[in-house]
């Protein structure tokens, strides 16, 4: 048995950019970039220091590389103040910015440095700009505040080479509902986001990576609204984090891996471990709450199918429940200091591991891999493999026999063993030769396993 291991973040090689194929995320020296994510939403409102700094290196010793955290947050996030008693804007004007509020925030982006993370920072919650959504907003900005307060943010950090920039917050650029007295409503919310973009991209001479963070159902992919922008780097999906267990995020990064231009692509809110699961918030005990399992299912699936990499997270952690301070949602499972210790958060850096142990750059999806139906949710199996031939790596969610073309590997005979998710852990089976059909079945113990194959 073999413990995968791959390179820790340094940020010694400079910021993220899109590699040389558009496919994936690099450094700016060339070196890979695997985006593992969490949704830490509240960061920057709802932690003292202290408490930030136990956060950042819990997620730092677990692997984590990117931390998505929110400057005005949501569900009040602007006439709230942080845990030191100060608002992020002055008489809710994103042209008037606090400076007590955003030295914390800059303590936070240097203080995540530090530890070899990156923030994926988003200006504002999507409630500050879309109107008739959810969220208490209010709605703060237009086209030419907008451009302001992006042009501001980014000269305050235009040094800062730890920063990954992601407009939207949670709603989708276009947005269609029901007025209250008008009927059916379209609202174009494109050339406020836009417009924020250019003031971000304005301050740092275009050289901004700049992604956004859509809602989830119908319109779960940014690349349905803002594919074509100029100022769009890579595409985010929002698989949904409570909608159900088995969402087919693989088939929504078939339909981005498709598009042209080419555009990397990651779901940036999958299944959170600790979330009841719909209906919710009128929440029925009898639902449940996601676990590890299902953080795992859809973590190697979305990334097997063609991912860039892929966000965890926690219905405690986002919002950092602390029994002692009132919730922002309810049913959170735990506090979130236990909640950041929990089975999937410490299981998540094995993906990384994985991929990074294998040549980077050279990796594409590939469902024919599996000889048989590859089956539907929760039993979809998905495969990923080396366009040269020399690695596939399939993921199995249950127990279960799975029928592999063995030609996918470019050499006399492969090596096979089963990688447990869990642990990291590879298991070799044996040496076979790269013809016909082979099948595999996992081990008893589980229920996931990755069927990993090699050229030997």
């Amino acid at each position: 048995m073999t413990q995968i291991t791959g390179p820790s973040v340094d940020l010694n090689h400079g910021p993220i950019e899109v590699s040389a194929n558009r496919r994936f995320l690099q450094h700016a020296d060339g070196a890979p970039f695997f985006w593992l994510g969490d949704t830490a939403w509240e960061l920057f409102h709802r932690l003292t220091r202290e408490e930030t700094e136990v956060f950042l290196d819990k997620r730092r010793a677990q692997g984590f590389t990117v931390i998505q955290a929110v400057a005005l947050a949501e569900f009040d996030g602007v006439r709230t103040p942080n845990r030191y008693g100060d608002l992020p804007l002055v008489d809710l004007d994103p042209t008037q910015p606090n400076e007590a509020y955003f030295q914390h925030v800059d303590w936070v982006i240097d203080l995540a440095a530090s530890k070899g993370l990156y923030i994926g920072f988003l200006p504002t919650w999507g409630d500050k700009v879309v109107k008739n959504a959810w969220g208490d907003g209010p709605v703060i900005f237009d086209a030419n505040n907008a451009r302001t307060y992006g042009e501001w943010l980014a000269r305050r950090y235009a040094g800062k080479t730890n920063l990954i920039w992601i407009l939207g917050g949670d709603r989708p650029p276009v947005w269609r509902g029901r007025g209250e007295s008008e009927g059916q409503y379209h609202d174009d919310y494109v050339p406020v986001w836009r417009a924020m973009a250019a003031g971000i991209d304005a301050a740092t001479d275009g050289k901004a990576l700049i992604t956004y963070h859509p809602a989830g159902g119908s319109n779960n992919r940014t690349s349905l609204f803002l594919h074509n922008e100029d100022w769009l780097d890579f595409n985010m999906i929002q698989s949904g984090h409570g909608s159900g267990r088995d969402v087919a995020v693989w088939d929504d990064v078939t339909s981005d891996y498709a598009l042209s231009p080419t555009k990397p692509t990651l779901d940036a809110e999958p299944n959170y471990e600790g979330h009841p699961v719909n209906p919710w918030p009128q929440w029925d005990p009898q639902f449940g709450y996601f676990r590890d399992h299902d953080v795992r299912k859809q973590l190697y699936r979305s990334v097997f199918a063609g991912a860039c990499g892929v966000t965890y997270g926690h219905h405690a952690v986002w919002q950092f429940y602390d029994p002692a301070l009132k919730p922002v949602v309810n049913h959170a499972d735990r506090p979130w200091l236990e909640a950041i210790d929990q089975p999937g958060a410490n299981q998540v850096i094995h993906l990384r591991q994985l991929i990074e142990s294998k040549p980077f750059f050279t990796r594409i999806a590939d469902p024919l891999i599996v000889a048989s139906d590859p089956g539907m949710r929760g039993s979809h199996v998905q495969a990923t493999r080396d366009s040269q031939g020399q690695y596939a790596l399939i993921y199995v969610p249950n127990t279960q026999t799975v029928d592999v073309h063995m030609n996918c590997i470019q050499a006399p005979k492969a090596r096979v063993g089963w990688f447990d998710p869990r642990t990291g852990i590879q298991s070799e089976i044996g040496l076979f030769a790269t013809e016909g059909i082979r099948f595999f079945t996992t081990p008893e113990t589980g229920p996931d396993w990755v069927l990993v194959l090699e050229a030997a």
